[in-house]
């Protein structure tokens, strides 16, 4: 199972900073994070795209293209590519251009996204919000198979016999399908042959796992191998020296992000006896020391069947030398425990 962390970037969405400043900050911490993730030897690391206030990464492509060349090892992966209002044909391009500067390491992940701003941003109707996303997967997946490529849909113009360029070094490059819990969508990436991850942000993880045995029937029945139906989850949470420390760093700044969305999606305020509960091992959060996390991580390896646990640290504003703590801790104690439990079958 790979191991990784993943990012949107958070950033001071406060009036009267000098946004172009706290961009330049947060940007190189964000360049230091991947290093790290890559000097511990943790697996791959996730960049999110968004066009909001209170994130800074608007451009996956460009931010990894900047790790890729201070990077080994790491895989690098947009979490999100928000297909839906992006054009397949640039996002082809950019990514296999990540792919040539990193050697062979860049991964698209494609999905519709959990937030609206791209749609009028770009020009795109929010009534087509499905069939945006399907058809330019469509477009992305028969450009990542061809050199030379013919497309008709109603969504972009059409392609005849376009060729697209530079061809990465993966052939084929890497797509994976991220998605939140419809059923028809976990369909599409099975039906489709693609891996598929699903964010897990609250309730009880568990609850998800009937979705990945949708994916599985509809990629086996669509005759796909079942080494192509890899499955991932991706996760709230932190990681310290103690539970009570992980606790006591990221409760704050998670709940100023889950209360400022609530205040948007009408949710009501989050509270300490919910974060803790969601601690627990049926929970969502997945925040403590390295035992508890690893035990957990192990745990829900053996749920899912997961091929990759991807973990969001940075959820609000968390201190950089915390996050960059529970990165180190990340790799050098914890990926070694699950390693273990999972090659010896050990009991959680």
């Amino acid at each position: 199972m790979e191991l990784g962390v993943f990012t949107f970037a958070d950033v001071d969405p406060s009036d009267g900073i000098d946004r172009g400043r706290e961009a330049e900050r947060r940007m190189k911490d964000l360049m230091e994070e991947i290093r790290l993730a890559d000097d511990v030897g943790l697996d791959v690391f996730g960049v999110g795209e968004h066009h909001r206030v209170d994130y800074l990464v608007s451009s996956p492509a460009t931010v990894l293209a900047g790790a890729a060349t201070t990077t080994k090892n790491i895989r690098l992966t947009s979490a999100v590519s928000i297909l839906s209002s992006d054009d397949p044909v640039r996002v082809f391009q950019q990514f296999s251009s990540v792919d040539l500067l990193s050697s062979g390491r860049a991964e698209i992940m494609a999905g519709r996204g959990s937030f609206i701003e791209s749609f009028p941003l770009f020009g795109y109707p929010l009534e087509a919000y499905d069939e945006l996303f399907s058809e330019k997967l469509d477009l992305l997946l028969k450009i990542r198979e061809n050199e030379r490529v013919t497309w008709e849909g109603n969504t972009r113009a059409p392609l005849k016999d376009q060729p697209v360029y530079p061809r990465p070094v993966q052939n084929p490059l890497p797509v994976w399908i991220a998605a939140g819990g419809t059923p028809q969508s976990m369909a599409r990436a099975g039906f489709l042959g693609l891996p598929l991850i699903i964010a897990i942000l609250g309730g009880q993880p568990r609850r998800f796992a009937p979705l990945f045995d949708i994916h599985r029937q509809a990629g086996l029945q669509a005759g796909h191998d079942p080494a192509k139906l890899k499955r991932g989850i991706s996760v709230h949470g932190f990681l310290a020296d103690t539970a009570e420390e992980a606790a006591d760093i990221f409760f704050e700044p998670q709940k100023a992000v889950m209360d400022r969305l609530g205040r948007e999606r009408g949710w009501g305020p989050q509270s300490r006896a919910q974060f803790d509960a969601s601690m627990g091992p049926e929970g969502a959060l997945f925040v403590g020391g390295p035992e508890d996390l690893a035990k957990k991580i192990v745990a829900h390896q053996r749920i899912f069947g997961l091929d990759r646990f991807m973990i969001q640290f940075a959820v609000g504003l968390v201190p950089q030398d915390r996050v960059l703590h529970a990165i180190e801790l990340f790799g050098k104690r914890v990926a070694p425990m699950v390693r273990e439990m999972l090659a010896d079958g050990e009991p959680v």
